[in-house]
């Protein structure tokens, strides 16, 4: 199974990286908080390019990223949604409240 990663990027960028699961969810969730809170940047971008695979567990972690960047009066958009992440949102009807960049 592959590793699972949050990590900077350019400026203002993080990475959502590997298998989003209940095993990868809690270290990706601290880890992803100490990334917004002490990134220099007021407008952040998540890319979810490299996400292999998820479960609801990762539309969660998204839900906890904008709130943490909310707490830190930072703006964040999501970019390269995978696909079994959008279907979870949609059906979870939180599709919309994602701030997906268009």
């Amino acid at each position: 199974m592959s590793e699972a990663s949050i990590r900077q990027g350019a400026a203002g960028e993080l990475l959502l990286v590997g298998v989003l699961d209940y095993r990868t969810g809690p270290a990706l969730r601290e880890a992803g908080r100490e990334l917004i809170s002490e990134n220099p940047a007021a407008a952040l971008s998540l890319s979810c390019a490299q996400v292999e695979k998820s479960s609801s567990v990762g539309v969660s972690l998204l839900l906890a990223f904008m709130r943490d960047a909310q707490a830190a009066n930072k703006s964040l958009v999501l970019r390269d949604l995978p696909a079994d992440m959008r279907e979870i949102a949609q059906v979870s009807g939180l599709l919309e409240l994602l701030p997906l960049q268009v």
